[in-house]
């Protein structure tokens, strides 16, 4: 079977598994057109009949996602946000070695997150915030070294964090707030010298917040409020931090003074 035949079948099994269309996006997804031109499907340039991206966002689609994603070999991004996407999300999408976007934001997705998405080298972006995922966040992300946001806020997620998130070297943005995650935060965390983006607010979090937290130089915003985290802050926050425009830590248990000078932080809460 060619290649092309394969992401054809592909696409019409994720067709099958969708049980609510309100706006017809599949009907276009039919052989009277070339796969390439059906709603949401783009193909590539060089590879002119293999899928390079699937577009679904914003359709009101219901039903699940079948494991035939993973047969769509050339599949560099996947947008299937805000739907009602439910049931778990096929671990068939570790396959997928030339992706690079995969948003499934805003849909109810559950079960656990697939440690084989660690097996997608080229990840640039994980979107999975406001489903229902349980379960840890795999270790194995840490193995990505391209990416750049990982978003899993507002799930059910629950264990530590990993500390093998401390070597994504390009990470910008760590938002694992609301959700269930337990232990300290690593001290690994510090080495993400790229971080600007720090949401860990709304969990069960306790211990001190590292000491190498505070070196994150290009930090903007910072969120621990509610949780169970101790200590004091350092003297010379605004000095170590000095990008810093919200650092939101209400609703814990510091003690001592706000070293903070007024002006250094827009929002402080």
């Amino acid at each position: 079977m060619g290649g092309n035949e394969t992401d054809r079948l592909a696409l019409l099994a994720i067709k099958a598994q969708i049980k609510q269309d309100p706006h017809n996006v599949f009907s276009s997804w039919n052989e009277s057109i070339h796969f390439c031109s059906w709603h949401g499907v783009s193909c590539g340039r060089r590879h002119q009949q293999r899928v390079t991206r699937l577009d679904l966002q914003s359709q009101e689609l219901a039903g699940s996602l079948s494991p035939h994603i993973g047969n769509l070999s050339f599949l560099r991004e996947l947008d299937l946000q805000n739907n009602s996407f439910s049931n778990k999300i096929p671990p068939e999408i570790g396959n997928l070695r030339r992706l690079q976007v995969l948003s499934l934001e805003h849909n109810s997705f559950s079960g656990p997150v697939p440690h084989n998405i660690s097996y997608c080298s080229n990840l640039i972006y994980i979107y999975f915030g406001f489903n229902w995922l349980v379960g840890k966040i795999p270790s194995e992300f840490g193995s990505l070294s391209k990416l750049r946001r990982i978003v899993l806020q507002v799930n059910n997620l629950r264990g530590e964090i990993p500390p093998s998130l401390g070597n994504l070297s390009s990470l910008q943005v760590l938002a694992a707030s609301k959700n269930y995650l337990v232990g300290s935060i690593p001290a690994s965390l510090g080495q993400l010298k790229k971080l600007t983006f720090l949401s860990l607010g709304s969990n069960n979090l306790s211990g001190t917040i590292p000491p190498s937290i505070y070196n994150l130089s290009a930090l903007d915003a910072f969120y621990i409020e509610t949780n169970k985290t101790r200590g004091s802050l350092p003297s010379d926050l605004g000095n170590t931090l000095p990008n810093l425009q919200i650092f939101c830590i209400s609703k814990n248990q510091f003690f001592g003074s706000l070293p903070l000078s007024p002006g250094t932080v827009h929002r402080f809460g």
